[in-house]
């Protein structure tokens, strides 16, 4: 199996157990309704999900364009988010949904971004986030490396062949540990929200079994509202939309 194989064998995987598993549905409607509050309808342009995984951003989005790296009879086309197949100016609202930390070279998709974007056209992602409580889990329980210490590359082209990437906690030090100030050039930061997502994981994400009933979903919420207080603390989840300057 080569790298980027190993993409859509996940994909797979994690459709077989979407299907089955309407708690962790339930929580990720809540992940796209924290999204929708950031895509505003009078920015003209297409709303297009990169990195779309199995393709839920149509169940609330039903206009969105779907893409990813492999065919699968759900999405639109099959594209690398270095090299968007859109007009310039065409975009309005790129999403990526747990797909930041798979970008090797960050600033070689905003310099793509900034083509495909029109006037006052936003970035909107939405990451794992790590924190004292969420690090266990992330550096653990799951497959990707969260490489706290490893070196992000900040070059602005990443040439072919691109193998796969993954590193959890990229969102967290760029966005809200301020590594490597200064990065992101011309983009200004719109929104930046770290919160405590217990109900997602103790809901065991896709591959694990879930440790609480779906009837207690909502007092998670609850518990999660509180303790999102204190981000660095609790916080498992992040949600980031910037815009160019």
């Amino acid at each position: 199996m080569t790298p980027l194989e190993q993409h859509q064998a996940e994909i797979q995987e994690n459709l077989r157990h979407w299907k089955n598993k309407p708690l962790l549905q339930e929580i990720y409607a809540g992940f796209y309704r924290r999204i929708l509050s950031q895509i505003d309808p009078a920015i003209p342009g297409r709303i297009v999900e990169i990195g779309s995984g199995i393709g839920n951003l149509k169940a609330h989005v039903p206009n969105a364009i779907t893409t990813d790296l492999f065919p699968n009879p759900w999405l639109d086309l099959v594209c690398d988010g270095y090299e968007l197949p859109f007009p310039s100016g065409a975009l309005s609202h790129p999403v990526l949904f747990d797909v930041f930390h798979h970008l090797r070279a960050p600033r070689a998709f905003l310099r793509e971004a900034v083509r495909v974007l029109g006037p006052r056209g936003r970035v909107i992602l939405f990451e794992p986030c790590i924190s004292l409580a969420s690090w266990p889990v992330y550096g653990l329980l799951h497959h990707e490396p969260v490489a706290w210490r490893e070196k992000i590359s900040f070059d602005e082209t990443l040439p072919r062949p691109r193998e796969y990437y993954a590193a959890q906690g990229n969102a967290t030090r760029l966005f809200f540990r301020g590594e490597s100030p200064g990065w992101l050039d011309d983009w200004k930061i719109l929104h930046a929200d770290a919160f405590a997502s217990f109900s997602y994981v103790l809901s065991g994400g896709y591959s694990k079994l879930a440790l609480y009933p779906r009837s207690f979903l909502s007092p998670l919420r609850r518990l999660d509202a509180m303790l999102s207080r204190w981000p660095r603390l609790f916080a498992a989840r992040c949600l980031v939309t910037i815009a160019r300057t």
